[in-house]
């Protein structure tokens, strides 16, 4: 579609984007590729921003359902211990990225449980604000958030279930998990940096230029990949994780400030 566009029109959606209209020594194919570059992630935000919009648009009516409902009684405190006794086996649980080799199955579980409940914990927080409160605006915007990131999530626990994720996406995760168990967040939002936007900063450049080399410089390089730009539901999902990670310092903040982030 780009190759089939003039020149000026290049020019005039760079110019409406407030973007360069050319960049030093870009050529025009150069152009063309930037432009279609900016459009794919605008079109990201939009079906991000049309996503959270649907949600928005349910919180009306399940804010109206639940004040009914708790008119009955005990209903969320029901929910409360229920939860509560689902997720106290986590308490005394540890992990860490060495158990990966030797016990991969509780790191799943751990994982998976962990996430679980901070959703669950984040929903019930949600429900216990009050009815005016859930009807405000800031309080419907929690709410959609809240029901997004669930949504979101999805892919992430299926993963999790079947045991399929990638060791290397695995390992950062399991180093958040550890740190957010531990109210060390600093070092967990460290593990999601490198997770969503990778650790080497440079590009790796002709390197390993004979055959014998490329499976061990794809170990050394594994951990610098930007999962989050792998694909539109990995990086949803990694997104939700940071959100979980907020919530979980808002809800166990650390004793030593120096461990808090934002």
């Amino acid at each position: 579609e780009l190759s089939n566009l003039s020149n000026d029109e290049v020019t005039r959606r760079l110019r409406s984007k407030g973007e360069p209209i050319r960049l030093f020594g870009e050529t025009e194919k150069q152009r063309r590729v930037r432009l279609r570059a900016l459009e794919v992630i605008e079109e990201r935000s939009e079906g991000q921003r049309n996503d959270f919009m649907k949600e928005l648009e349910k919180v009306d009516e399940m804010v109206e359902k639940r004040a009914h409902a708790m008119k009955d009684g005990g209903a969320s405190d029901a929910k409360r211990r229920r939860q509560e006794n689902a997720y106290d086996q986590i308490h005394d649980s540890t992990i860490s990225v060495e158990m990966l080799a030797t016990d991969p199955d509780h790191v799943y579980r751990t994982v998976y449980i962990w996430a679980k409940r901070m959703l669950a914990e984040w929903e019930l927080e949600l429900e216990e604000r009050p009815v005016e409160v859930k009807r405000s605006s800031q309080g419907r915007l929690q709410t959609a958030t809240q029901r997004q990131s669930k949504e979101y999530l999805r892919p992430f626990f299926k993963l999790l279930k079947h045991k399929r994720m990638e060791p290397d996406v695995l390992a950062r995760i399991t180093e958040i998990v550890q740190y957010c168990m531990e109210r060390n967040y600093m070092r967990a939002n460290d593990s999601y940096l490198r997770l969503s936007i990778g650790n080497s900063p440079w590009p790796i450049g002709k390197q390993g230029l004979h055959i014998h080399e490329r499976s061990a410089r794809e170990k050394i390089f594994a951990s610098q990949v930007a999962h989050v730009l792998n694909d539109e539901t990995q990086r949803k999902w990694i997104q939700s994780i940071k959100r979980l990670m907020t919530f979980s310092q808002s809800k166990y903040p650390p004793d030593d400030l120096s461990k808090a982030i934002g």
